[in-house]
């Protein structure tokens, strides 16, 4: 009993000085969740009727604005800048979404080699390119415009790396962490790229507002790929001037905004609230419809991701890059990755080729 002590003590020892800048966090979702869904063969994207509620003719809900803040700058990764507003004090854990950075990482900088078990990430890239590589062989590079969805499950490796841009400048876009549904933290790992050309797009109010329906619907457009299992909605909303959108959203979903430039009036009436640059919006959850305009004599276009995801009913235990239900289930996790088993066995010796050198 007291050898079985001492490994023990020696196995969390050596634990705790390979993970000693990263903490457990305990989150339990506190919500009532009017969809129903038991996750068993979950489908990508929930079919539509399930998300999509009936309701009677004119009977709209606007979702009002539970809170606003500003994205705080701070360093990430080997170099990287990143606006973090989900994963903060200021919002933790918004199920099923866990992390939100809008980075920005310039030659010489990036996100070498580091592990993953039991998120997606969905990463969008504004400008420049990123090459990614993991311990299965899997490469490749995303521009402008396109993103990339990875599912961790059991257990990846990777690295993600900017390309040098010829003019020297940064390479900037999004990356939200999305939790998985419990009984699918241990499947297998898998990424699907998503093209900017492949993208729908529609104008409307006399083309002043410009929507690219990444993931979900909007207007009568339907996004032509399903690329998550937990099931999320991505919209890229560019408002004009004097325009003005009223966007739809399925009930009971947790939803947000990230403004990117321009300021944009979120709401109606009384609750309608303008909104400057590097802000998360935080809808309630009551509500089918988000509301947002740009003043008529405003300098610049409002610029804005509009996001909303299926809370999931599950406790929420993260340990840096580990994401699971329980601090047996996170324990187990580093137990695997640092004796290279249960889904790191490629870990072992592996090094990408993009992360040996900061500069591509």
């Amino acid at each position: 009993m007291r050898v079985l002590l001492l490994l023990s003590s020696i196995i969390v020892a050596f634990l705790s000085i390979a993970f000693k800048d990263t903490k457990i966090e305990l989150v339990t979702t506190s919500f009532y969740n009017t969809n129903t869904t038991t996750f068993k063969d979950l489908p990508l994207l929930l079919p539509r009727a399930l998300y999509i509620s009936t309701k009677r003719a004119n009977m709209t809900i606007p979702r009002v604005i539970r809170k606003a803040f500003l994205a705080v700058e701070q360093s990430e990764g080997a170099g990287a800048r990143v606006r973090r507003s989900i994963g903060t004090p200021q919002l933790r854990n918004f199920s099923p979404f866990l992390m939100l950075d809008h980075f920005t990482i310039k030659p010489g900088a990036g996100f070498p080699d580091h592990a993953h078990r039991g998120q997606e990430t969905i990463t969008y890239l504004l400008e420049g390119a990123v090459d990614h590589e993991d311990f299965a062989g899997n490469a490749g590079t995303i521009e402008a415009g396109d993103l990339q969805f990875m599912t961790a499950g059991k257990g990846i490796m990777h690295a993600e790396m900017p390309r040098q841009n010829p003019d020297g400048s940064a390479n900037i876009g999004m990356q939200l962490w999305v939790d998985l549904p419990e009984k699918l933290k241990k499947c297998e790992p898998r990424y699907r790229d998503l093209r900017a050309k492949e993208i729908p797009n529609i104008d409307i109010d006399d083309g002043k507002v410009h929507i690219k329906i990444i993931s979900g619907q909007s207007h009568g457009v339907d996004s032509v790929k399903e690329l998550a299992y937990t099931p999320v909605w991505i919209l890229d909303i560019e408002i004009k001037p004097g325009g003005k959108i009223v966007q739809n959203l399925p009930e009971g979903w947790n939803a947000f905004a990230y403004t990117l430039s321009g300021s944009t009036a979120f709401g109606v009436d009384k609750d309608k609230t303008t909104i400057g640059q590097y802000h998360n919006v935080v809808f309630e959850q009551k509500g089918d419809e988000v509301n947002a305009e740009v003043a008529e004599d405003a300098k610049e276009n409002g610029h804005f991701i509009l996001v909303a995801g299926l809370p999931l009913d599950q406790k929420v235990v993260q340990y840096g890059p580990f994401v699971l239900n329980s601090q047996e289930e996170v324990y187990q996790a580093m137990m695997d990755f640092q004796t290279h088993s249960n889904g790191f066995e490629r870990a072992k010796g592996w090094q990408s080729e993009i992360g040996k050198s900061m500069v591509h």
